[in-house]
């Protein structure tokens, strides 16, 4: 069949732009429902946020993700089958530690998917009562929790929010809307007594973006509650391995993905399918899937709608000041905290954080566009699961640090202080972990501004738009573009971190978009469009 533009051959049911995981699994998707898919990507490297290389020899590290705390609950992984295509994901357990302060003679707290030696931890480090009130915390949390990533598998909508209310009981409507609008820091003082616990979860919940003390973020702190049914993930190999099962199951069912094609151009034609521009090439295809931030689509759509729209659009979303700032390491040991084995400190998250004043300065430092001198870190140290990422007898972890601003307001340029910053981030870890700074042998940070260039991450957000509650659930990205289209303009999907349910490693949005895209192209038989 032919468009009706310039009677050139439609080969492709769509195009996907951008090959990070959601994009990914929504060719995924449609690949596996027999549909022509090809997937352009304009980075050399394929996976986008999702994707591992060598920056030093024999050091596996991720450009992006490296903890998958979310997408193990969606299905995903199961319904596109990506064990078959490689894809093996390890157990980080225990899921999180939080180091006692340095010198104090304390115990650590072990946060693992046993529940009951979690709460042992907590009642060894805290308290019986703090001990007790979590495994009340968890409970009450994990039906909670649960309806939220129920919720994440639709466009948000009426029905969508049901689900919620119907986990929590429709007996407790207020209570529930109470505790989803509350701010994490008033959600933890409500449960508990033990500011070193309050930290700790403080730090994990601020993991989506904003800090705890911010409205309606007691929900990223409830999140805790579900990785004691499934801990976050690991994928052999890397964060990577994700982005490669996905390709491989993309071009197992025929379909494509092309590195280096950055799409610079979208043109529907008067019979309703499109021409993507893409280099020296054009693909034609039947619909397109924009997996690309929104700010990148909206450049590409401009031409496409009114000028009127458009400024609106873009003035009303906000990427954020900045969020964080990982760096990269090989070492030649992993780090050791004091009165902890490495075997429960190593596998996990570890939350370099005792005090909730911390974050809310490094917070309050940063949004001033400054840099703190005593940065937060969370460390992840992979390589003890997964020795394959580093050469024997070494390891890779990454080190990442909130929050940081991608304009810094005394003018000076990322590129000036990234290697300082590094240190203060190296020397923060250090502090909990004596000796860790001798131990680094290679390292790479990835300023906000690096984060920015290589991944395409406007404002070096790495959430692509500011996870503040006019900007989540229906207000996504914006409230006109919240159903994973653009008005006005048929055949046009949205994907990725822009989108409901927001950023992280989840991918739910990508198996939306791909579930509209499919209905749109039935409908369009129907109406013989082609």
């Amino acid at each position: 069949m032919t468009g009706a533009r310039n009677g050139t051959k439609i080969r492709y049911d769509a195009v996907v732009i951008g090959s990070g995981h959601n994009g990914l699994i929504a060719a995924a998707y449609l690949a596996r429902a027999g549909k022509a898919v090809a997937v352009l990507e304009r980075d050399s490297v394929l996976g986008g946020a999702t994707s591992t290389v060598e920056r030093y020899p024999g050091h596996l590290t991720d450009r992006g993700s490296s903890s998958h705390l979310m997408i193990r609950h969606t299905g995903i992984i199961e319904e596109l089958e990506l064990g078959r295509f490689g894809l093996e994901y390890l157990d980080c357990d225990p899921w999180a530690f939080a180091p006692a302060p340095p010198g104090s003679g304390e115990p650590p707290l072990v946060f693992s998917s046993d529940l009951d030696a979690t709460c042992a931890s907590i009642a060894a480090a805290c308290s019986e009562r703090d001990a007790a009130a979590y495994r009340e915390f968890v409970a009450t949390w994990t039906p909670l929790a649960e309806g939220m990533m129920a919720s994440f598998g639709s466009a948000p909508n009426p029905r969508g929010l049901g689900k919620l209310v119907g986990s929590y009981g429709m007996r407790h409507p207020l209570a529930l809307s109470h505790q989803f609008l509350s701010s994490g820091d008033a959600l933890l003082d409500y449960w508990f007594d033990s500011e070193r616990l309050k930290a700790a979860l403080a730090w994990f919940g601020a993991q989506s973006g904003p800090p705890m003390s911010s409205p309606a973020t007691a929900p990223m702190i409830g999140f805790a509650a579900l990785m004691h049914s499934i801990p976050p993930g690991r994928a052999r190999g890397g964060s990577g391995a994700l982005a490669e099962a996905l390709i491989a199951a993309i071009r197992y069912n025929g379909g494509e993905v092309l590195a280096s094609h950055a799409v610079t151009a979208l043109s529907p034609d008067d019979g309703g399918a499109w021409t993507v521009r893409a280099g020296d090439r054009d693909f034609r295809a039947r619909c397109v899937i924009s997996a690309a931030h929104i700010l990148s689509t909206l450049e590409l759509v401009r031409p496409l709608v009114s000028s009127a729209d458009w400024a609106r659009w873009r003035r009303g979303i906000r990427t954020g000041f900045g969020v964080g700032m990982p760096v990269r390491v090989g070492t030649d040991r992993l780090p050791t905290y004091e009165g902890a084995r490495v075997e429960e400190s190593s596998r996990g998250l570890q939350l370099l954080v005792n005090d909730r004043k911390l974050l809310d300065r490094r917070y309050g430092v940063a949004s001033a566009g400054a840099l703190d001198a005593d940065p937060a870190v969370l460390v992840m140290s992979f390589s003890s699961l997964d020795p394959s990422l580093a050469p024997s007898g070494k390891h890779e972890l990454t080190l990442w640090s909130q929050w940081h601003p991608r304009h810094l307001a005394d003018g000076r340029s990322w590129d000036e202080v990234k290697n300082a910053e590094a240190d203060r981030i190296i020397a923060a870890v250090d502090s909990y972990s004596p000796g860790f700074a001798n131990s680094v042998e290679h390292r790479f940070a990835q300023s906000p501004l690096d984060l920015e260039r290589e991944l395409g991450l406007w404002g070096g957000n790495v959430m692509h738009v500011e996870m503040a509650l006019d900007q989540m659930l229906p207000f996504r990205p914006h409230p006109e573009l919240a159903q994973y289209r653009i008005p006005g303009i048929a055949g046009l999907f949205l994907a990725g971190a822009s989108q409901h349910p927001g950023g992280g490693v989840i991918g739910t949005s990508g198996r939306i978009s791909a579930s509209l895209a499919r209905s749109y192209l039935r409908k369009a038989v129907t109406r013989k469009m082609f």
